[in-house]
């Protein structure tokens, strides 16, 4: 069961990731309080990077037990290990190098080593698999210009795919070309989805989504809460 889409509007992106960093350090405190580990899928771009920073910054971090967090990523750009175009890049040098994480408790996608797009995105579904499946507590997603969520494209096959949990995805209309992500049904299957999103290039993107419109961003839905997180700019059509 779902619920409606609560709205969060904040004055600017900064106020924005700071907020959202306060309430990832929360949302993993509580999911640890009965003794289990926390499920997080990440995200990219320039909002989450700062979200990430503000979280390594926190006096608030200390409540965190690292170690029980399961680290997770929404999509990837298949490039190679390192890249600084790489989200899960990104998360490491903005937050994850300067926590205490178990190291075998950070699942990545795979980086391009030559094997190929779908054998990354078989691989990340066998981790799941392995992983036991799991809820995740919170699934993170930015939203693009276009609608699009993880590396899900309006108009993608990819959008549509349900019997598995991850899939490749060539040919993206942004760069890089190529890329893998989880599909929808596993972005579902989250207690709580977060869309965090900033900037006036956004707001069509999010009206649409918000009014059930035909942009992927319109289908991710908690299971307890589904919260659009924005700034000012990126909700100036819903206000």
């Amino acid at each position: 069961m779902t619920v409606d889409p609560e709205l969060v509007i904040h004055p600017d992106a900064e106020d924005l990731a700071f907020s959202v960093a306060g309430r990832l350090i929360t949302a993993i405190v509580d999911a640890q309080s009965t003794g289990g580990v926390a499920q997080v899928v990440l995200t990219g771009g320039r909002v989450a990077a700062k979200v990430y920073q503000a979280v390594a910054e926190s006096p608030a971090r200390v409540e965190v037990d690292w170690q029980r967090v399961e680290f997770w990523w929404g999509d990837e750009r298949f490039l190679p290990a390192g890249d600084p175009e790489r989200n899960e890049t990104q998360a490491r040098d903005a937050f994850l190098s300067a926590l205490d994480v178990d190291p075998a408790r950070v699942h990545p996608m795979a980086a391009d080593t030559g094997q190929g797009a779908e054998a990354a995105a078989a691989a990340y579904g066998a981790e799941l698999e392995a992983a036991g499946s799991p809820t995740f507590d919170v699934v993170m997603l930015g939203v693009g210009p276009d609608g699009h969520v993880a590396s899900l494209f309006p108009g993608y096959p990819q959008v549509e795919v349900t019997d598995v949990a991850a899939v490749a995805v060539h040919d993206s209309p942004k760069p890089p070309p190529t890329r893998v992500s989880l599909t929808m049904p596993l972005l579902d299957r989250a207690r709580e989805v977060w869309f965090v999103v900033s900037g006036e290039d956004k707001a069509d993107a999010v009206a649409k989504a918000l009014a059930e419109g035909d942009v992927p961003a319109a289908r991710p839905k908690g299971q307890n809460r589904t919260l659009w997180l924005l700034d000012e700019k990126a909700a100036r059509q819903v206000r």
